[in-house]
């Protein structure tokens, strides 16, 4: 089933063209990645799927239904989860607050009305370890933690609240290698979990890792849409790198 999908968008800032002619699907239960290098578009298709910014050009589709977002609260309240790189998170807090933060459960009448801790506690514990991340102590402040587990925060907190679409930008751009495998690893069980996700990245290598769809961005325009099985690794990189350019730079130089 398609969640999202974006025809031929655009999206223009006074005589400035951010985007055009973008077309991407995201399905229940895959992974569509969108790759590309600084200033190719990126940013904007993110602000365009999460209600922040709103195209004006070509169309984009909920659960089949021709929309146009007109708020990230909209994005959120249509399934649509946005966890940005930068993380909207209070590094002072504990992990368990940070998880429920403005979603808080409560308990009591009246006056005497205030925060289920121990719910939250117990879920918050509950619902990372059902994502596979065990962490013992959900009262330690979330600031504590490496950015790779800050990111699984996020993620797992998004699935709780009943997200269908997770758009993840950069998640692993500032991780290393063994921490990038665990945000991996739990975007992989956000897809089985039935979720679509759009997987921002430059790194080829992790978009391979558990991509179905690859759509490749430059200066704004598509310049590739591949299926897993449409392309290997290999050639992914190279027009990640590229393409011809990189050819005729090599040529270039050779001859020089």
């Amino acid at each position: 089933m398609t969640l999202v999908e974006l025809a031929d968008v655009s999206k223009h800032y006074g005589n400035i063209r951010a985007l055009a002619g973008v077309s991407l699907e995201v399905d229940t239960g895959e992974i569509t990645c969108v790759l590309g290098d600084n200033g190719a578009g990126k940013s904007t298709l993110i602000k365009i799927i999460s209600g922040l910014h709103q195209h004006d050009g070509g169309v984009l589709r909920l659960d089949g239904e021709e929309t146009m977002l007109s708020s990230p609260r909209e994005a959120l309240d249509r399934g649509i989860a946005t966890v940005y790189q930068d993380l909207a998170v209070v590094p002072l807090m504990p992990v368990w607050r940070n998880f429920f933060l403005g979603s808080e459960p409560r308990k009591g009448v009246g006056p005497f009305k205030r925060m289920d801790v121990e719910v939250m506690k117990r879920t918050t514990h509950a619902e990372l370890l059902r994502m596979g991340i065990d962490l013992r102590d959900v009262d330690q402040p979330i600031g504590t933690l490496s950015g790779g587990e800050r990111q699984c925060v996020a993620i797992a907190r998004a699935v709780h609240f009943g997200a269908k679409v997770l758009v993840l930008d950069e998640p692993t751009a500032a991780l290393g290698v063994k921490q990038s495998g665990v945000v991996l690893k739990l975007v992989a069980a956000a897809r089985d979990e039935g979720l679509g996700v759009v997987f921002i990245t430059h790194n080829p290598h992790h978009a391979y890792m558990v991509g179905d769809r690859f759509v490749l961005l430059k200066r704004g325009t598509m310049v590739g849409s591949y299926t897993r099985e449409s392309i290997e690794l290999d050639e992914l990189t190279r027009q990640m790198a590229g393409g011809n350019e990189l050819d005729d730079l090599r040529h270039e130089l050779k001859r020089a």
